[in-house]
């Protein structure tokens, strides 16, 4: 697949990095961990938080905390809807969970989640930087 890509400060840049990374988590291949579809689903997030904060010239840290991210977005006035506010709930799956030894195994109910949550930040990321 022929990519098109945009300059890094090009918010649609960062929502294309998304919708990759959202793929990625959804790809359910044989001997893909849980976890890493899970990490993939964070990154879709983050990226696309970042798309809009990029989009509305709100400067950011570049950091996993998602939370963090949406925060920076309120502080700048911008509406978070309650089911976007969700997403902070992938941050653990920034770091952790990518090693081994992390104590946990995600369960299928877990990753479900976190690709429905990813799901629904992307599709309001792609709102949000193309509705202006």
């Amino acid at each position: 697949m022929n990519v098109n890509r945009r300059p890094p400060d090009d918010p649609i840049e960062w929502l294309s990095r998304a919708q990759s990374n959202l793929i990625q988590a959804r790809a359910r291949l044989e001997g893909v961990y849980l976890e890493d579809l899970c990490f993939a689903a964070q990154q879709a997030a983050e990226k696309a938080v970042k798309a809009v904060l990029l989009r509305e010239g709100v400067e950011f840290p570049y950091v996993h905390d998602i939370t963090a991210l949406l925060a920076h977005a309120e502080r700048a006035g911008l509406a978070v809807p309650a089911d976007v506010a969700q997403a902070g709930r992938l941050t653990r799956y920034a770091v952790a969970t990518r090693y081994p030894g992390f104590p946990e195994t995600v369960t299928e109910e877990e990753y479900a989640q976190a690709l429905s949550i990813a799901e629904t930040v992307v599709q309001w990321a792609q709102h949000a930087t193309t509705s202006k």
